[in-house]
């Protein structure tokens, strides 16, 4: 590598860091006054940079928007990647999805996701940088079919289901309320002293004992 390719290749990498510095600043804004309220000039004194150099590397708030999206949505990713290439019975992965999802419900990125929904949800306009994100929810689906598809062959889950609607569905609705438990605090329970953890365990329970070869 000569000195011109260093160059460029140091330059590349303090671009990459200051992105991703300017990323984590606005991902705790975010977080904590919600998306709505987060002002850009809050974000750019979060990441102790001026605000002209913050619009240099994002010009519009919808791409920082997107960007914390997409890097909260990696783990989720790497948990699904992961699961699909381990040896053992569709049933195994269920169970190790539902506590991966248990054991991340009550970050504060899960808060998050709900925000970003609801604020993509209502935007007036499509939200720009959107295709990162949805790319990659499709490998998440990708690696979430591959998971069904063992369901269908390896015998773990009943033969009289179809597999694919019921797995899918159980999926999505464990997902859902292990986000919605995350904003229990601040929304009417039966029982206000009630923790989130036993309740997702239970329905962990439930649902593999629904889905469970006989």
């Amino acid at each position: 590598m000569d000195a011109k390719e260093r160059y460029e290749k140091e330059r590349l990498d303090g671009k990459q860091q200051r992105q991703l510095t300017i990323v984590e600043a606005a991902e705790r804004e975010f977080i904590s006054r919600g998306i709505e309220k987060t002002s850009m000039q809050h974000i750019a004194d979060a990441a102790n940079i001026g605000i002209a150099t913050l619009f240099r590397y994002f010009p519009k708030k919808d791409k920082l928007i997107v960007a914390v999206a997409t890097k909260l949505l990696q783990p989720i990713h790497d948990a699904f990647m992961t699961t699909a290439g381990l040896p053992g019975s569709c049933l195994d992965k269920l169970e190790r999805l539902f506590d991966f999802l248990i054991q991340e419900h009550d970050r504060a990125s899960a808060k998050y996701m709900i925000d970003f929904d609801s604020y993509a949800a209502h935007s007036l306009e499509p939200v720009e940088d959107m295709e990162s994100f949805v790319a990659l929810h499709r490998r998440i689906s990708h690696h979430w079919a591959t998971i069904v598809q063992s369901g269908i062959e390896d015998g773990s889950i009943r033969s009289d289901l179809q597999v694919k609607e019921t797995l899918t569905t159980i999926m999505n609705a464990f997902g859902q309320f292990s986000r919605q438990l995350s904003l229990q605090n601040n929304i009417l329970l039966f029982e206000s002293d009630l923790e989130s953890r036993p309740q997702l365990l239970i329905l962990k329970g439930m649902f593999l004992d629904y889905v469970k070869s006989r």
